[in-house]
């Protein structure tokens, strides 16, 4: 049991996919896994632990924003001894290039946060991917014939922004779109020698505001999350 996840030692499987919100977690629990087991409800932060294609997965929210990912996927690594992290969401792109629905597997992660240096002293604005989860979803998406774009995205701390636009960081990157926890996984997974990997589902196109709506929301990222759950049980 760690400060934010009440799971025991042994409950939580050693890939994790986090979604943001929780009731995405139980989502993904109840329509992908079987023999489901509720292993942590702190703060409503719901993880869950179940078979997938017969291999043990868990799955658990990471809240939103760098700070929330931050402090649970350190503790998954750290206290529960999870190998690898796929975080699943959504992206706004800030490009017409892409459309809703498109998949990315993030490359790189630019960020204009703080977090990596001063948790971690990693001075770098931009970090990679960590570990074989990126290649695996590159096999897996072939494999399933899913079309699936490596490229980088914005990790940013501010959801409302005064000026419009697209930020100088994202531009400086070549950032195809913009989400809130990427760089933080990332981080931690460089610090601790860990896996770690972002696949997002574009929900919103910025420039021409076409955006996917709260009731298609489940269908439409259901192939992000078999995508996922397939890479995660390679990764064992």
């Amino acid at each position: 049991m760690s400060v934010h996840i009440a799971a025991k030692k042994g409950e939580i499987a050693k890939t994790v996919l986090q979604p943001g919100d929780p009731l995405r977690a139980k989502y993904i629990a109840d329509n992908f896994l079987t023999e489901v087991k509720l292993v942590s409800k702190t703060r409503n932060v719901l993880y869950f632990t179940g078979l997938y294609e017969g291999k043990e997965v868990s799955v658990g929210a990471s809240g939103m924003g760098i700070p929330s990912i931050g402090i649970y996927s350190y503790e998954l690594f750290t206290e529960f001894e999870v190998d690898t992290i796929i975080r699943i969401g959504t992206c706004g792109a800030y490009s017409t290039d892409l459309k809703v629905y498109d998949l990315l597997n993030v490359e790189y992660a630019a960020s204009e946060s703080t977090y990596a240096k001063f948790a971690w002293e990693i001075e770098q604005d931009l970090l990679s991917h960590q570990g074989k989860a990126f290649g695996l979803i590159n096999d897996c998406a072939n494999e399933m014939s899913l079309d699936v774009r490596a490229t980088n995205i914005h990790t940013s701390d501010i959801f409302y922004r005064k000026t419009p636009g697209i930020p100088a960081i994202a531009k400086k990157y070549n950032c195809s779109a913009v989400e809130m926890e990427a760089f933080a996984l990332f981080a931690n997974a460089q610090y601790l020698g860990k896996n770690a990997a972002t696949i997002l589902t574009v929900s919103d196109v910025i420039p021409t505001g076409d955006q996917i709506s709260a009731d298609q929301r489940e269908t439409a990222l259901a192939p992000m999350i078999e995508l996922a759950l397939e890479t995660a049980i390679k990764m064992n």
